[in-house]
């Protein structure tokens, strides 16, 4: 970096900064943040536990946003601290200093203007997240637990933190399910983007012929719900089923039946949790994941029928093909939605998958 290039960094900062302030409105959301913590100080405010419902949701989604900008406004003061001190004293030797801290800089301003395209209303929440083995046996019960590898790298790199919920080991090798909770900031946001079904196409590594051969799993995402949101669930609806948690053997096998699978039966959505050896907590967990599933489902249902008022096409919903990962002939993983595209599949196999979820998270905000 030469003294010319610190001086573009320090303007291209600030006015990146003055802009993601503007667009996304930082004064409202403190204003909106103050009023609401004032009104949940009421004695009357839990009365209509809808609409309080939604207030907590948008405090949430607004601390959420503002501490977030305050904390790169500060980092940004930071660097523009050091920047100024080095052009005035042409000081080159400060200039490696600098440079380090524009890079942290530019991918921390990268990746908050991310989060002004996730402004759903649960995007800013922790995330259930599941991958399920489609048909073929072995092959895809392999290619879930690579999906598997790929996303918990990706967790790592975004600091997410993870809670395995439930999981069913294949038959021969790989993974049949898994469900986990995912802890971070606006992981629902970006999770959103993975929803769908995944394609492989490659050599199979148990195929004596060395034949090519296409798999397919499924990801399944919905959001986190807070407690206190309410969802009438009729105990005559739903299925319950225990059964003997699953384990790698030895002294952590569960002598048990403490795992629990619940299902509604008017909608058909299944959960599944074997987290705690108690039967209980199981449950109570569960109960949790299906809440929030079931007001998922019902969230889709409401925006598929505005669209079909509105004349305009839904979105392509879970259980549709979202991404190609080819590996023979060539080598390409291609984003249907988005049509973004790359032959770096090693990479992206190896957890870089952020060109895939912005681009999709563009694309829905424009």
């Amino acid at each position: 970096m030469t003294i010319d290039e610190l001086k573009k960094n320090l303007s291209d900062s600030r006015s990146r900064v003055e802009h993601l302030h503007g667009f996304l409105d930082i004064e409202r959301k403190m204003s909106e943040k103050t009023a609401i913590e004032a009104e949940m100080s009421a004695p009357d405010f839990w009365d209509n536990r809808e609409k309080a419902q939604e207030k907590m949701s948008k405090l949430s989604l607004c601390k959420k946003i503002v501490d977030s900008f305050e904390s790169l406004s500060h980092e940004t003061d930071e660097f523009c601290a050091l920047a100024e001190l080095v052009i005035e004293a042409s000081d080159e030797t400060s200039l490696p200093e600098a440079e380090k801290a524009w890079t942290k800089l530019s991918a921390d301003l990268a990746n908050f203007e991310l989060i002004s395209f996730l402004s759903g209303k649960f995007d800013g929440n922790n995330a259930y997240f599941s991958i399920h083995a489609g048909a073929g046996g072995t092959e895809s019960c392999d290619w879930a637990s690579i999906l598997l590898r790929m996303y918990r790298r990706w967790f790592e790199n975004k600091g997410f933190e993870t809670e395995v919920i439930d999981t069913q080991p294949g038959d021969e090798a790989g993974i049949k399910g898994i469900t986990m909770l995912v802890k971070g900031s606006f992981a629902y946001g970006y999770l959103r983007a993975e929803r769908g079904v995944h394609r492989l196409v490659r050599i199979s590594p148990f195929d004596s012929n060395a034949r090519r051969h296409t798999s397919f799993a499924a990801v399944e995402v919905f959001p986190e719900l807070d407690d206190d949101i309410e969802i009438e669930i009729d105990e005559k609806d739903l299925k319950v089923d225990t059964y003997r948690a699953s384990g790698a053997g030895g002294q952590h096998v569960n002598r048990t039946d403490s795992a629990i699978r619940i299902t509604h039966l008017p909608t058909g959505s299944v959960v599944s949790c074997q987290m705690e050896r108690s039967q209980h907590k199981n449950r109570a967990t569960a109960m949790k994941m299906l809440k929030a599933k079931l007001y998922e489902l019902e969230e889709e249902k409401r925006k598929k029928e505005a669209d079909r008022i509105k004349g305009q096409q839904s979105e392509i919903a879970w259980g549709s093909q979202i991404r190609s990962y080819v590996l023979h002939p060539y080598q390409l993983v291609k984003d249907t939605r988005t049509d973004v595209e790359t032959g770096n599949t090693a990479a992206v196999l190896d957890g870089e998958i952020d060109i895939f979820v912005e681009a999709w998270l563009k694309s829905r905000k424009n």
